[in-house]
């Protein structure tokens, strides 16, 4: 819907425990017959993998096809193609984290360009990360070993048996090298600081002549992404609430797992109206 002065209102979430939920993550807690219908909108292999709930995607087609709606998500460009999000197409779609944006489902490759001279710049190479990575991290608690679109590196964890101690250790390591680390579920990020959503999300704002931005997100990689926001959303799980992170025009959500996605959704239709 656009502004009184004609601009589009800009919405930008992230999608992996916002919008969209692993069956590990659905968080259903109360009797089976009270669950919500779901809406599968991601397969991997032949398998279901994420889900909504059918109000979520309802609301989410509404939102689509009213505002400036941008998936903003760390997944690579592969990843974020097995998604089948209800509504219309998107325009512009932000993945690795900003380090990608897809215009009509095709890569921009000035953007990325750009993007990656600036990391040359002001980080430590990934191949130096990955080194230290592998070096460190314990066969014992490592599942996987992952790059993305060669601009950052992640591990697949056993959570249960990993250290506390040494992802603080690894996140003071990266912090001198230009680098932060983000613990996700099973997920370990280490990503180079200036690989922000908020920058590309900045960049489509400019190219469209958005107006107010609206954003949603659960993890230390979209803390720049709320901040950068008119106003924003984070639900009740993930690694923001786990730090009891809060700031000024972020509202923190009581909700958790799936039915969290389904009440940002309704936040962003609500402030975009």
């Amino acid at each position: 819907m656009p502004t009184p002065s004609g601009a589009p209102v800009l919405v930008a979430s992230d999608l992996d425990r916002t919008l969209i939920y692993s069956t590990a993550a659905l968080h259903l807690t109360g009797p089976d017959e009270d669950a919500p219908r779901l809406l599968c909108v991601e397969v991997y292999e032949g398998e279901p993998l994420s889900y909504m709930t059918e109000t979520a995607a309802g609301l989410l087609a509404e939102l689509a096809a009213t505002t400036l709606f941008v998936p903003t998500t760390t997944r690579t460009r592969a990843q974020y193609r097995r998604i089948s999000l209800p509504g219309p197409p998107p325009k512009y779609a932000i993945c690795a984290n900003g380090g990608h944006l897809l215009v009509d489902g095709e890569t921009d490759t000035d953007w990325h360009t750009r993007v990656t001279a600036r990391l040359a710049d002001e980080c430590a190479p990934l191949a130096e990360v990955q080194e230290h990575l592998l070096r460190t991290a314990d066969p014992v608690w490592v599942r996987k070993h992952r790059t993305a679109e060669d601009l950052f590196a992640y591990l697949v964890l056993d959570r249960d048996l990993l250290p506390g101690q040494w992802v603080k250790e690894l996140a003071g390591w990266a912090g001198e090298r230009g680098w932060t680390v983000s613990l996700q579920g099973r997920k370990l990020y280490a990503v180079p600081a200036p690989l922000t959503k908020s920058a590309a999300v900045r960049e489509v704002a400019r190219r469209t002549g958005a107006g107010p931005t609206l954003a949603a997100g659960d993890s230390l990689l979209d803390t720049d992404l709320l901040l950068a926001a008119d106003r924003g959303w984070r639900p009740g799980h993930g690694e923001l609430a786990e730090a009891g992170w809060t700031v000024p025009g972020v509202e923190a959500l009581p909700e958790r797992g799936v039915l969290a996605g389904e009440r940002i959704t309704r936040e962003f239709l609500r402030a975009a109206s």
